[in-house]
């Protein structure tokens, strides 16, 4: 009689594994249908030519669930865009410098809120730009307080980042701190030369600050900023393939970039323009851009993020520090319309060199998005978000300038969430 059940309680425990299975799966935001909303909208992407290729990773609640690469990373070349392709990633370089600074907000060599000049002396007395007098002269003011830390960290620092305010674009360019040329001390020193364009903390700007972020680990550490990203970030999480300067030997799967066209397509940018800094060591090593990846490298990054620091059974940074990146620092005092295109982003604040969004989108033309997801995105139209609430991570790989223009990232995000609905709050 016992051989009898035998039979019975594996047909139960089946029906239950089947429906515990089946009950996952319904829980998953990246389902059937957004794999095939996905994959619908990037073969149009494609297929219409707004891109020459591009690559695509959703992984979620501990599984990859995604991958797509479609196109060409090299369309003259006929070389298709694909796993192992690499890209210049630009302010997605911005979170890793983040997670550095991290690491030495951790060792306890400074405080958010410590100003600035105590580890670098260079932002002592700085002038706030007021406009310019009847003869162009700049007027200039005492700031009222210094730029803190966390005023680096997220953009509110005051620096200048526009070439149409009179007086002030014409030091910027005079001064010329983004010259490849520059160390990082040698950037210091011009842009704390520069008059800040406003007080800090009374506007989002974005611009310098993050490239302050790794010169001020160089100073608080007395390590080369790139020695210290390498050894403490970077190959921790064996990103082996994340890099500034790109050796010959990685270059035949480097992807090609490609600008719009005024008839809607795109044409191969000159690749003395394209890969300029990444084919010269040149002695900057900024924090705000620069490096080029894989996308299953920035994947292990994005996964430490979501997994509170936590790489394997490396413990990157404790989870109090992804925490606090992954909050919003940008105080209530700052209005909309002083947050330059912040707002473009969506319900969005910002937290230690992430947009975080902080409310659901109010309709079906902003960017979808869970509330406490954190993310950033590059110059050449790349995208990453982390969503701790589904447990989710998407990247999105493309080189595509000027940045995005296509609504690339709102239908990649779109056909991840599906359509838009009210917020039930």
């Amino acid at each position: 009689m016992r051989r009898l059940h035998l039979p019975i309680l594996f047909i139960l425990s089946s029906l239950i594994f089947s429906c515990q299975n089946s009950k996952i799966q319904e829980e998953l935001i990246f389902d059937e249908a957004a794999q095939f909303r996905l994959d619908s909208t990037l073969e149009a992407f494609v297929s219409q030519g707004k891109v020459a290729g591009l690559s695509a990773l959703v992984f979620e609640k501990g599984q990859e669930r995604y991958f797509n690469a479609l196109g060409y990373a090299d369309k003259e070349a006929k070389r298709k865009m694909n796993r192992e392709t690499m890209v210049q990633i630009y302010s997605m370089t911005k979170p890793i410098t983040g997670a550095a600074l991290m690491k030495a907000y951790e060792q306890g060599l400074f405080e958010l809120d410590d100003p600035l000049e105590k580890y670098l002396p260079e932002f002592t007395k700085m002038k706030v730009y007021q406009g310019v007098d009847e003869n162009g002269e700049m007027i200039l003011t005492e700031a009222q307080r210094s730029i803190t830390v966390r005023d680096i960290t997220r953009h509110t620092a005051g620096f200048p980042n526009r070439d149409n305010i009179p007086g002030l674009s014409e030091v910027m360019a005079e001064k010329d701190a983004r010259n490849f040329e520059n160390s990082l001390s040698d950037m210091a020193s011009k842009i704390a030369s520069t008059p800040l364009w406003f007080e800090p903390s009374t506007q989002w700007e974005y611009g310098l600050c993050v490239d302050m972020q790794a010169y001020l680990v160089e100073k608080v550490t007395g390590v080369p900023y790139e020695q210290f990203v390498r050894e403490n970030i970077l190959d921790p999480l064996e990103m082996n393939e994340t890099m500034y300067f790109v050796p010959e030997n990685y270059r035949d799967r480097m992807a090609a970039v490609y600008q719009k066209t005024d008839e809607g397509g795109v044409e191969r940018q000159n690749d003395s323009i394209a890969y300029r800094f990444s084919y010269k060591n040149w002695p900057l090593t900024p924090g705000g851009f620069g490096l080029s990846s894989t996308i299953d490298d920035y994947l292990k990054f994005a996964k430490m993020l979501l997994n509170e620091g936590k790489h394997e059974e490396k413990t990157i940074l404790k989870p109090e520090t992804i925490q606090l990146m992954a909050t919003n620092h940008l105080p209530d005092s700052i209005p909309l319309d002083k947050r330059s295109w912040l707002p473009s982003k969506g319900q969005v604040g910002f937290g230690i060199d992430f947009a975080v969004r902080t409310a659901a989108p109010q309709g079906p033309e902003e960017n979808p998005g869970e509330v406490g997801e954190f993310f950033w995105d590059g110059a050449l139209s790349t995208l990453f978000f982390v969503d701790p609430k589904n447990e989710l991570i998407a990247i999105l790989f493309v080189q595509l300038t000027p940045y995005d223009g296509i609504g690339l990232h709102h239908d990649f995000r779109q056909a991840i969430y599906g359509p838009w609905k009210p917020s039930k709050n």
